[in-house]
């Protein structure tokens, strides 16, 4: 099945519908499909990239965002059941490691599917509590000053009053969905994971990422980056190259089997 234009969730900016493992993209808080932008190109033939649109930004500016995490999950496990009819895998940065890690979980008790693998990335493991405390509901400048301090929002944007006023809402719903998690043990994943991680993050030690291991009953696997939370970005070249190898290792194997 290709993925339909009409399904909002998802979107499929170089539609490959030969390749044999689709790579289901969730972005960071405040971020959206386009964060992604150029992957396809950079991955695998083999590797369909498909990054999650959230409501509130991208072609849903208009739409509400989520303020909480369960039933955004279950809207994106939703939108993603008719596109399960291949292997799949699902990489999630920051806000969108912990959404992708709990839309496996909750795709694991509705139809026992899983990830072929889960790539966290710069997100400490969801059973370690929140050190810091919450700031979605914080006055505008003291907002803005923590969003400034996290270092993903470019200081022309944050001086910009205008464009600000159009990103509050969303950052602060997600913010919200972050902040107002409660981690639920279950037992862990059937799927390989890989947590990633920006040796300068100030925000995500190494140890934080290390404790994902607890959420595998598989393979596990530590990588680190050089840059800070949004080594995303900054150390792309390197990160495609470890997804390159990782991806190329899944579909060879799924190819001769």
């Amino acid at each position: 099945m290709t993925i339909a234009s009409s399904n909002p969730w998802i979107t499929c900016p170089n539609p490959n519908p030969h390749a044999s493992l689709r790579l289901f993209c969730f972005p960071y808080a405040g971020g959206g499909a386009l964060s992604f932008r150029g992957w396809s190109a950079q991955l695998p033939l083999t590797v369909e990239v498909c990054p999650i649109e959230l409501p509130g930004r991208g072609m849903r500016l208009r739409e509400a965002p989520f303020t909480q995490l369960v039933p955004l999950v279950e809207a994106i496990a939703e939108s993603l059941l008719p596109y399960l009819d291949k292997p799949f895998a699902f990489f999630g940065h920051s806000m969108g490691a912990l959404v992708s890690f709990e839309v496996a979980r909750y795709l694991c008790w509705v139809c026992a599917d899983s990830p072929a693998y889960l790539f966290v990335s710069g997100r400490r493991a969801p059973q370690l509590p929140d050190p810091d405390p919450p700031i979605h509901a914080l006055p505008e400048a003291e907002f803005i000053e923590e969003l400034r301090r996290l270092n993903g929002t470019p200081e022309t944007v944050l001086a910009n009053d205008e464009l600000m006023q159009l990103l509050l809402p969303v950052l602060r719903a997600d913010f919200a969905v972050l902040e107002t998690y409660t981690y639920q043990p279950e037992p862990p994943l059937s799927c390989p994971l890989a947590a990633l991680g920006g040796l300068q993050d100030p925000d995500v030690s190494g140890e934080m990422l290390k404790a994902w291991q607890e959420q595998t009953s598989t393979d596990f696997s530590l990588q680190m980056f050089p840059g800070d939370h949004f080594f995303l970005h900054t150390a792309q070249p390197l990160l495609w190259q470890f997804l390159n190898q990782t991806l190329s290792r899944i579909t060879n194997r799924m190819s001769s089997s």
